[in-house]
């Protein structure tokens, strides 16, 4: 098993934390919505395949009002029609963040969503991305493991 980095290095863990809550404050300030700062971390999570982060977020995406049959379809957003204009931009900007190499197509999906959104928002949500890729990455590292809950979301005993 490996060591936990939050654990073994709290103090790294802590600034990690408060870079991210700093983040999303500058986020909301600039405009991104609690659900489009959701979404941008439960794609990345996917994408990154962090199931600890993928049960936090969907949790989270949930309780700020992100519809079960979006999270639900969330891997297949390009093709749903369900996403609005905002959405689509900011799932762009999850992707395009978390792959990185950027392509022809994920250039001209930035340069959208960053027409779209407005400069400021553009760049939060872009930082929104890469704190919970940094976060993908701690857990995957720990090798935290996902505790079963009840469909309440409770933690099963």
């Amino acid at each position: 098993m490996r060591p936990f980095m939050d654990k073994a290095v709290p103090e790294a863990w802590q600034a990690a934390t408060a870079l991210s809550s700093a983040i999303l404050s500058a986020a909301e300030q600039r405009g991104l919505s609690r659900q489009e700062s959701e979404l941008i971390k439960v794609r990345a999570s996917q994408i990154n395949g962090c199931a600890f982060c993928l049960d936090l977020h969907a949790r989270e995406a949930r309780q700020a009002g992100v519809l079960q049959q979006k999270l639900d379809l969330l891997p297949g957003w390009r093709e749903a029609r369900l996403f609005d204009e905002r959405e689509r931009a900011v799932l762009s900007v999850a992707e395009a963040t978390t792959v990185l190499h950027l392509t022809e197509a994920s250039i001209v999906d930035l340069a959208g969503a960053r027409s779209l959104l407005g400069e400021e928002t553009f760049v939060a949500a872009e930082w929104v991305a890469v704190a919970i890729n940094a976060f993908n990455r701690i857990s995957i590292l720990s090798e935290h493991p996902v505790r079963p809950r009840d469909s309440d979301g409770r933690l099963v005993r």
